[in-house]
C-alpha cells in the first residue's frame, strides 16, 4: 500500500479514543511548567484571559486552566469532547484557527503542536494573523512548531506501548520527507490495539509543515509581532525544546 492510499488524521476524529492511552495528560507537566514561567515571565498575570488554537484534546491546557481563564478553539468535534471532559471549566469553540474570529481580546494565544499542521506559508501567515486579531496590545503569543527545516533529522521511527484498564496499543510512528522540495512531511501512525474484543490494526497519515527558521521570522513580523526564541531541555528529548515567542507590537 502506498503512503498516499492511508486515509489523513484518524487519530483526531475516529480514533481520537486513542489519544489520552498513548499521550496521557500527565505526560505534559515537564513542558508545561515551561509555558507557565514563560506566560509568567512575559506580564501575564494569574487569571488573565488565555485562549489556545488547536487546543485538542486540551492536555496542555490542562496544566494550565488552573492559573489561567482559559478559552479553546479546535477543528475536530471529537478531540472538542475530550478536552471538555479533561478540562470541564474551559470555554470552547469549533474552528479552524487560519481564520476563526471569536470577537475578543485575551493577555495570550497559545498554539501548542497543532501549529504543525499548516503546511503553506499562507496557512501560517493565516493563522499569526488570527493570533494577532485576538491579543491585547503587548500580549503574548507562544508557538511550539515541532520542527524547522534547519532541525528536522529524518527518516525517524518510535515505538512505544500503553496501556489504560484492558486498552493496550503498541504504538509505531515514522516520520519522513518525501518531496525535500516542498514545505511538508509526512508522518505515518500505526496502531496495534488489543481490547475485549481481540487484537486489530489501524493506520493513520499526517502531513506537518516544515519552514525554515528565516520563513517564521518573516511571518511573525508581518502579523505585528516582535519574535523571541525560548530554548529549554526536555526529558527524553535529543535536542533543545524551542518555543516562539511573539510580542504584539
Amino acid at each position: 500500500m502506498r503512503s498516499d492510499a492511508i486515509p489523513q488524521g484518524r487519530l483526531y476524529a475516529e480514533l481520537a479514543h486513542l489519544m489520552p492511552v498513548i499521550t496521557p495528560p500527565g505526560d505534559y507537566a515537564e513542558e508545561a511548567a515551561f509555558w507557565r514561567t514563560v506566560l509568567r515571565d512575559s506580564a501575564v498575570p494569574p487569571g488573565a484571559g488565555v485562549l489556545e488554537l488547536g487546543v485538542g484534546a486540551g492536555h496542555n491546557l490542562s496544566h494550565l486552566a488552573g492559573e489561567f481563564r482559559a478559552t479553546g478553539v479546535d477543528l475536530s468535534e471529537a478531540m472538542l469532547e475530550l478536552c471538555r471532559a479533561l478540562n470541564p471549566g474551559v470555554e470552547l469553540h469549533r474552528g479552524d484557527m487560519r481564520r476563526v474570529r471569536l470577537g475578543r481580546r485575551f493577555a495570550a494565544v497559545l498554539i501548542h503542536d497543532a501549529v504543525s499542521y499548516l503546511t503553506t506559508e499562507d496557512d501560517l501567515a493565516r493563522t499569526l494573523e488570527t493570533a494577532a486579531a485576538h491579543l491585547e496590545p503587548g500580549g503574548v503569543l507562544v508557538v511550539a512548531p515541532e520542527h524547522f527545516t534547519e532541525t528536522f533529522r529524518g527518516p525517524a521511527l518510535e515505538t512505544s506501548a500503553h496501556q489504560r484498564g484492558p486498552l493496550r496499543v503498541h504504538y509505531v510512528e515514522y516520520t519522513h520527507d518525501p518531496d525535500p522540495g516542498d514545505t511538508s512531511i509526512e508522518v505515518l501512525m500505526t496502531f496495534i490495539v488489543t481490547d475485549g474484543e481481540g487484537t486489530r490494526v489501524e493506520l493513520d497519515r499526517h502531513v506537518l509543515g516544515l519552514f525554515p527558521r528565516a520563513a517564521w521570522a518573516r511571518l511573525f513580523a508581518r502579523a505585528g509581532f516582535r519574535l523571541e526564541t525560548r530554548a529549554f531541555p526536555l526529558a527524553g528529548l535529543d535536542r533543545p525544546y524551542e518555543l516562539l515567542l511573539g510580542i504584539l507590537e
